[in-house]
C-alpha cells in the first residue's frame, strides 16, 4: 500500500504552481533593426559616391581622347637660323662683358586647329651660366599652321664674373672665334581651341648656341641652325 502511494506521488507534482521564466534583453547589445539600417545606409552611400567618382573619370577620359582625335596637338619649334656677334670682349680687371648678339629664331606651330598667344617673351642671354643680357619681345598672337620670326638683340656691357676654370674657357674659344652662347626664351602662352582659350601657362626654350665672332666683317666660322629645346613650368 505504502509503495503503491510512493509510485503514485512520482508520476505527478501537486504543489504550487511555478510562474513562467521571462528573458530580459538589455537595451544597446547585439545588432538591432537600428544597427542593421545605419550600415545599409552607409553602404548605400560609399557604393554611390563610387558609381558618381567612376562615371566621371570615365566621362573625363573619353573626353580627353576626343579632343586628342579631334585637335592632334603637336609640339612648337623654335630654331635660331642666324646668328651675328660682333663683340664680345671679357676684361678680368673690371669683370665687364662688352656683347653686340643679334639672333634670328623661327617659331612653327604645326597645329591644324590650335592658336597661341604669346603674352609675354622674355630672352636672356647667358654665358657660362652667368646671365649678361635680357630683352623683351612684342606680344602676338600666331594662327595655325604658321611660322612667326623672331628677332631678339643684346648689346650693352655688363659685369660677368668668371671663374678660373670658366675664364680658361673664355681663352680658349676667344682663340678658337666661336663662342659656346645660351639663349632662354621664358614665356606666358594661351591656346586657343575654336572659341576656348586656356589659362596661362609659362614654358622655358632652351638654345646651346656655338656663335662665331664676326670682327671687322670677317666671320671666323659659319653659324649653324640650331634646335631649341622646349620645357614646361
Amino acid at each position: 500500500m505504502a509503495d503503491a502511494k510512493q509510485s503514485h506521488l512520482n508520476g505527478a507534482y501537486y504543489g504550487p504552481s511555478i510562474p513562467p521564466t521571462k528573458t530580459y534583453h538589455r537595451p544597446g547589445r547585439g545588432g538591432g533593426l537600428g544597427s542593421c539600417c545605419c550600415g545599409c545606409l552607409c553602404s548605400c552611400i560609399f557604393n554611390l559616391i563610387f558609381q558618381i567618382v567612376l562615371t566621371v573619370v570615365v566621362i573625363l577620359g573619353i573626353a580627353i581622347f576626343v579632343f586628342w582625335l579631334i585637335f592632334r596637338p603637336n609640339k612648337v619649334k623654335f630654331h635660331v637660323t642666324d646668328a651675328s656677334l660682333t663683340e664680345f670682349n671679357h676684361s678680368t680687371t673690371t669683370n665687364t662683358l662688352s656683347y653686340n648678339l643679334a639672333l634670328n629664331m623661327t617659331v612653327r606651330n604645326p597645329n591644324k586647329r590650335i592658336g597661341i598667344y604669346y603674352d609675354r617673351i622674355e630672352a636672356r642671354a647667358f654665358y657660362e651660366g652667368e646671365r649678361f643680357a635680357s630683352t623683351t619681345l612684342q606680344p602676338f598672337y600666331q594662327r595655325h599652321k604658321n611660322t612667326a620670326t623672331l628677332t631678339p638683340e643684346f648689346k650693352g656691357q655688363n659685369m660677368v664674373v668668371l671663374g678660373n676654370s670658366e675664364l680658361s674657357s673664355y681663352n680658349s674659344e676667344k682663340i678658337s672665334g666661336t663662342y659656346s652662347i645660351d639663349v632662354k626664351l621664358y614665356l606666358r602662352v594661351r591656346f586657343k581651341f575654336g572659341v576656348i582659350k586656356t589659362p596661362k601657362f609659362k614654358p622655358k626654350i632652351e638654345c646651346d648656341l656655338k656663335v662665331p665672332l664676326n670682327s671687322n666683317g670677317q666671320p671666323s666660322g659659319s653659324f649653324e641652325t640650331t634646335k631649341c629645346g622646349f620645357d614646361w613650368k
